[in-house]
């Protein structure tokens, strides 16, 4: 919960819920609570009403009213988007809120402090008029019923009700004279139809216009939302006057957009990158094509699958799609090369070779299947946003490799049978695909070989190699340890946003200054599309001496390379427009989830949790920032929210004042009225409900010898100025509070230094914190809270991942100790997924978490297609090293097939460019990586840890073994039958 009170009289609360929470029931209980303090609010804040909304923090998109010929004002562009477009984008289906930069018309009473002394006269009896005068009651009928005999006609009686123009308000009698005569507020007073509210302004490209900040709801479709907002508007621009149009100078949808497509190229290039290396090992269009049918399907089933559960196709999804499209064809592929070969060794036709191969491998095809599924489902149940993404994957990868399973054993078979053709016998030609890859299938023969002896070698001295194998694991732990922490890669999201903050107490024009500065840096930028600049508002502080802009870049194909991306145009700006010396400008990229921050970095908040005080608060912030300023793991450090700015202090003399005759209300009344907005109350224009306000006319409240000048009127009717009882003194102090879960708090943001990865960051602020006092404490909060809780989670997720696929294992096995020659393979292929990520700079995230659960279940799939036929060689009599080679030298072939496919399916990951680039090769270059070195290694490997476990941890037969008994039995019963 973050609480931020100003000093211009608003003040915001912003709940966050744990994910999975119910958004509406959330609101309802907020809603419920806030009735229980209402009435202890100021009349006031009741009378303007507590809004509560389920809106996101940072804005989908900005929607802009222009005027095309420049007939209308931004004053009048403001007003026809509160009167004709605010309210109908609320009611698009997914937006939680709209953000207006722009003001709607209210009648502006400018008080004259000279002439209402002249007049004898006070702010709060202008104001008391005005509320009197401009009201409206229902002044009953004539003749209602109950009425008299013989009443033959009733009519509504109408009074003057509120007054809708200036020259109206202007007649409103403050003063009537006894001899006929009167003072009239236009006597007083400068009246208009102006602005409800002067603080923000927006510019396109420098133009001014009227703007829409759209606020997604908690879960809704961006792109839906999107969609909605901009046919909404295209429906309402037929009624639009001819001046004014509308566009949309920023939007965050079109990366989402692009990223989908790009992730669409990919998963249609992994596809072709699949299909050609089953085409290379199968030879043959008929048996490469059964597998590739198996694809679609499966993706289609878990499409259906995402729809059942709940989910949508989003970049989470597809990156899952992708992933799996290397393991979907897996199973199919062991079920097709074994056919073939068992064609080709021993001659059978089609249909009795798939009938034997499906004898052999349904097993196995079903033993990989229920480890891939199982070492995918803790995923499923982590809490969380991080929960939320390994959902995304879980769901996805489980019912996909379930649905090509299901295939494999149905309907692969069946296409075996009818599409195979038996192999060309002796002696006849062979075809050309079999002629073109002889030299192929010559260097895999003499591959095998080798490698049946390599693994020989290795089987003589397994104690040498065990230790060996010792060493890669404590590197492998060693450099996972050193694997620096992230939550989730920075993308190019094509745009940029900046911040101005002016020193404290900056006007709007100082502010404009460094604006123009800001702009003119941005104009000489090739790669940019559209600035759109805020003033008076920014995500970390409202009032004069902010200003934001959103940058929208040129389309990722027209900026193509590292030099034109986000991250570097935003290190660029941020070099250049530093040395801008009256105010602060930061330049920042988006977060990478928009729902959990408004911009990229860290978050950090400081709190008092002993009562030390805003001052004590404010210095151990600045120690603190002067410690980050000397890190070298730390940039962009900086403080959020507005700086101690100058203060007016106004001290009364209550004593004096009351000897005068004044009353202390009439005091504050004249005092706020004057230098502040009262809100009298409300008037009709043109069917819309406008507020009237009253204020001093701007050249009356300007020093601080304004205050002096004022008068307040005694009760006798005598007039007394302010100086005669008050004394004005500058002071200093903060424009807004802060509190985060109860404590007063400060915000501090950054970011990490170029090569440096957030965990680190976080790491570092969290080591310079704890040199402050202990008064102070500190918590984390959007993406970098994300952070924090999943930072714990890969021990734990890849824990129970490893446990639960051992006891699958254990129950196919019906043994403990073959499933550990299966798991022994996982760190081998951790040691792959460390090195590449570490060779390519990247950090340990969700995404390399996620690759991590995927190359377990990989590398233990191989493990078992060879342990697999081990056994079922073992249950034919042979010794356990002649069962292992046997299986050495049937298995090498569609393990390199199963995993070249994967690892080729994760290239386009790898070598990613574009929108979402940064996400793809987090994905792919961790799972490519372990699933190489689990392969290379995990061949040599897993024939050792099989043969270890047999001959050293277990004597017993495997299950499916024969005994000497069960095998004559068998062949009394053959010789019974044949009799």
């Amino acid at each position: 919960m973050q609480a931020t009170s100003r000093s211009n009289g608003s003040a915001s609360i912003e709940l966050t819920f744990e994910a999975g929470t119910d958004i509406d029931t959330a609101q309802m209980e907020v809603q419920n609570r806030l009735s229980r303090v209402e009435q202890r609010l100021p009349e006031e804040v009741r009378r303007q009403g507590v809004q509560v909304n389920q809106a996101s923090s940072s804005f989908l998109m900005i929607v802009a009213l222009t005027s095309k010929n420049g007939e209308n004002s931004a004053l009048e562009l403001g007003n026809f988007a509160s009167a004709q477009v605010v309210d109908e984008l609320r009611r698009v289906p997914g937006v939680g809120d709209i953000r207006e930069f722009s003001t709607q018309y209210a009648m502006r009473i400018w008080l004259n402090p000279d002439k209402l002394a002249s007049f004898g006269l006070s702010p709060a009896e202008a104001l008391s008029a005005v509320q009197e005068q401009n009201s409206q009651s229902a002044g009953g009928a004539v003749g209602d019923l109950p009425n008299a005999d013989n009443i033959e006609i009733t009519a509504t009686i109408q009074t003057q009700g509120q007054m809708s123009t200036p020259e109206e308000f202007a007649q409103i009698i403050l003063r009537a004279n006894s001899d006929g005569s009167a003072v009239r507020l236009g006597d007083v007073a400068r009246i208009e139809l102006g602005a409800e509210s002067y603080l923000t302004r927006l510019e396109i490209n420098g133009q001014e216009a009227a703007g829409m900040a759209v606020q997604l709801t908690p879960g809704a479709n961006a792109l839906a939302v999107a969609e909605g907002v901009k046919n909404r508007l295209a429906e309402l621009e037929r009624g639009f006057p001819e001046d004014i149009g509308w566009i949309v100078p920023y939007d965050s949808t079109p990366f989402i957009s692009a990223s989908i497509k790009e992730v669409l190229i990919t998963l249609s290039v992994a596809m072709l990158l699949v299909f050609l290396v089953m085409f290379v090992f199968l030879q043959s269009w008929r048996a490469t094509i059964i597998p590739t049918i198996v694809v679609p399907i499966a993706l289609a089933g878990a499409c259906m699958g995402l729809w059942l559960f709940g989910f949508s196709i989003n970049l989470l999804s597809l990156f899952a799609m992708i992933l799996a499209i290397g393991t979907l064809v897996d199973d199919a592929i062991v079920v097709v090369e074994n056919v073939e070969r068992l064609m080709e060794e021993e001659g059978l036709s089609p249909y009795k070779a798939t009938v034997k191969a499906m004898d052999q491998v349904t097993s196995a095809v079903i033993g990989t299947t229920l480890v891939l599924i199982a070492v995918f489902l803790p995923m499923a149940f982590f809490p969380g946003s991080t929960g939320g993404i390994y959902r995304q994957f879980s769901v996805t990868l489980a019912i996909s490799v379930g649905v090509s399973t299901i295939l494999a054993l149905s309907l692969t078979p069946a296409l075996c049978a009818a599409l195979l053709r038996p192999p060309v016998r002796d002696g006849e030609r062979q075809p050309l695909g079999k002629r073109v890859f002889a030299p192929f299938n010559r260097f895999i023969d003499r591959t095998t070989s080798r490698y049946q002896g390599g693994v020989g070698a290795i089987l003589l001295r397994p104690l040498r190699f065990l230790l060996l194998f010792v060493g890669l694991v404590v590197i492998a732990g060693l450099l996972f340890l050193r694997l620096p922490g992230s939550f989730i890669p920075a993308e190019d999201q094509g745009s940029m946003i900046t911040a101005v903050q002016g020193p404290s107490g900056s006007t709007a024009d100082r502010t404009d200054l460094v604006v123009e500065e800001v702009k003119a840096y941005y104009d000489q930028v090739p790669q940019i599309e559209n600035v759109v600049f805020i003033k008076g508002f920014s995500f970390f502080g409202q009032g004069q001496a902010h200003a934001m802009s959103f940058v929208s870049l040129l389309p990722w194909d027209e900026r193509p390379g590292v030099e034109n991306s986000a991250q570097t145009l935003v290190q660029n700006a941020m070099g250049a427009l530093s040395s801008i010396k009256n105010a602060n400008v930061f330049v920042l990229n988006p977060p990478s989830i928009p729902s959990l921050g408004v911009a990229g970095g860290f978050s950090f908040k400081l709190q008092d949790r002993s009562g030390a005080g805003a001052e004590a608060l404010l210095q151990a912030r600045n120690q603190l920032l002067a410690a980050a300023s000397q890190s070298e793991l730390l940039t962009g450090v900086r403080p959020e929210g507005e700086e101690i700015a100058p203060r007016l202090r106004v001290d009364v003399d209550r004593i004096k004042a009351r000897a005068l005759g004044l009353s202390i209300s009439d005091i504050n009344a004249t005092l706020s009225i004057t230098f502040g907005s009262a809100y009298a109350n409300d008037f009709s224009r043109e069917g819309r409900i406008h507020r009237v306000l009253l204020q001093a006319d701007a050249p009356f409240r300007m020093t601080p010898e304004d205050v002096l000048d004022l008068t307040v009127r005694t009760q006798e009717g005598d007039i007394v100025p302010f100086g005669a009882f008050t004394s004005v003194a500058w002071t200093a102090g903060p424009p807004q509070l802060q509190r985060y879960n109860g404590y007063p708090a400060t915000t501090i943001s950054g970011s990490a230094a170029p090569g440096r990865s957030s965990g680190e960051a976080m790491d570092e602020m969290e080591r310079l914190a704890a040199a402050l006092p202990e008064d102070f404490g500190f918590e984390w909060t959007g993406l970098s809270y994300e952070e924090q809780q999943a930072s714990g989670q890969v021990g734990a997720l890849m824990g129970l991942s490893i446990l639960i696929v051992l006891l699958v294992l254990a129950a196919l096995y019906e043994s403990w100790t073959i499933p550990l020659a299966v798991l022994l393979v996982v760190p081998l292929g951790v040691l792959g997924a460390v090195l590449f990520s570490m060779s390519r700079g990247l950090p340990s995230d969700v995404y390399f978490n996620v690759g991590l659960i995927t190359v377990i279940g990989l590398s233990a799939k191989n493990a078992i297609l060879i342990i697999e036929f081990a056994i079922e060689e073992e249950g034919k009599g042979k010794s356990l090293m002649d069962a292992t080679m046997a299986a050495v030298k049937l298995r090498l072939r569609p393990i390199l097939m199963t995993s070249l496919t994967f690892i080729l399916g994760m290239l386009p990951l790898v070598v990613a460019t574009g929108p979402g680039a940064a996400s793809r090769i987090a994905v792919g270059t961790g799972v490519m990586g372990g699933m190489i070195m689990a392969t290379v290694l995990g061949v040599f490997f897993t024939p050792l840890f099989y043969l270890a476990v047999r001959r050293w941890l277990t004597r017993n037969k495997p299950p499916g073994a024969e005994t000497d008994d069960d095998e004559s039995g068998r062949a009394d019963d053959q010789e019974t039958r044949h009799a």
